[in-house]
């Protein structure tokens, strides 16, 4: 019981910190560009590459550790988004903007999860 009320909690600050963080960028998007969930997920990919970075993994206690990954950035980070925002892009004609946000997406993906590794060195 005790795991299943640290889960909750922290898909509640993931998903608090997730609309807080989307909102902002999202008054900054221009073009229907999804930034909001762009840069929530490209800063849950760096922090995914901390929290399971080498340095890192050595010197955190397993428990901290899964409670970050799983249930912080769980609720942080939004593929269900990721997979919704390219299908309105679509159907409002702007393939182009459907291009550049999903392999923008892949792309920093990986990029974010690489400098999160390189920070924990």
């Amino acid at each position: 019981m005790k795991e299943l009320i640290f889960a909750g909690t922290g898909g509640f600050i993931g998903a608090s910190l997730r609309y807080i963080i989307s909102s902002w960028f999202s008054q900054l998007s221009r073009f229907g560009f999804p930034l909001g969930t762009f840069a929530v997920n490209f800063t849950g990919y760096i922090l995914l590459g901390v929290f399971v970075g080498p340095g890192l993994g050595k010197t955190t206690l397993l428990p901290l550790r899964k409670f970050a990954v799983v249930s912080i950035l769980g609720g942080f980070t939004t593929f269900s988004a990721f997979g919704l925002e390219p299908d309105g892009l679509l159907k409002s004609g702007q393939l182009c903007m459907t291009l550049i946000y999903i392999m923008g997406s892949i792309v920093l993906g990986f990029s974010g999860i690489g400098l999160g590794l390189l920070i924990t060195r």
